[in-house]
């Protein structure tokens, strides 16, 4: 026996737990669809850091906004640390591998030749990132960077060789030179000569995209 209604009253609850179930499933899904977001660990020095700029204004955080743009489900996480050298990069290595990465961003080896450290202990520790990273499965994309002219055409070409040989050793992805569109742009670089501005940071990151790109993951 039916009563007045009450097919409407039992449509009314399904409906209501239809939706309740379908809430819940939302709700749990949501922490799970953020865990898929995969890391970019920019592993680097003051350049990285972002050495005299406001928050919000390093190459990596100009990255992180590229990325988001294109709906790439990365997070950047800036592990710049300021007057760090190769050795210390090869020191802060399990820092890094714990992260669990799936690409990382290996720009060192200013500071070294700004302190006229040997170039084969440069070489070595380089090499030591590059392999420990491969080793773990994690793509690479090695940053290069030069020197002030006035430390000499033969040191400054021994320098940048280091990053060449070790990108073909690793056959990892390679920019020669972040700072490669700054010499015909006024307002990249800080007063202190070293250091990006916000734009130089903004020009860093257009200047790592295309051989980042291929190293990303679509969704």
């Amino acid at each position: 026996m039916s009563f007045p209604g009450s097919c409407l009253y039992t449509c009314s609850v399904d409906v209501r737990r239809a939706l309740f179930v379908s809430l819940v499933l939302f709700v749990l899904a949501v922490p799970a669809f953020a865990a898929e977001r995969r890391v970019l660990v920019c592993f680097g020095d003051s350049i990285t850091a972002g050495y005299g700029l406001q928050s919000g204004q390093s190459y990596p955080d100009a990255l992180q906004r590229r990325l988001d743009h294109m709906r790439l489900s990365y997070t950047v996480d800036n592990q710049g640390t300021s007057g760090a050298t190769t050795k210390d990069a090869v020191a802060s290595l399990h820092t890094i591998l714990a992260l669990h990465p799936d690409a990382v961003i290996v720009e060192f080896g200013g500071n070294d030749g700004l302190r006229g450290l040997p170039l084969d202990q440069t070489r070595r520790n380089l090499d030591t990132v590059l392999t420990a990273l491969e080793s773990a499965h994690i793509k690479v994309l090695l940053a290069g960077i030069t020197l002030p002219p006035n430390y000499g055409a033969e040191y400054i070409h021994a320098f940048e060789a280091i990053f060449r040989d070790l990108a073909a050793k690793h056959h990892t992805a390679f920019v020669p030179m972040i700072y490669k569109n700054f010499a015909n742009t006024p307002g990249t670089i800080q007063s202190d000569g070293i250091h990006p501005t916000t734009k130089g940071s903004e020009m860093i990151a257009d200047t790592l995209m295309p051989a980042l790109k291929p190293l990303l993951r679509k969704n």
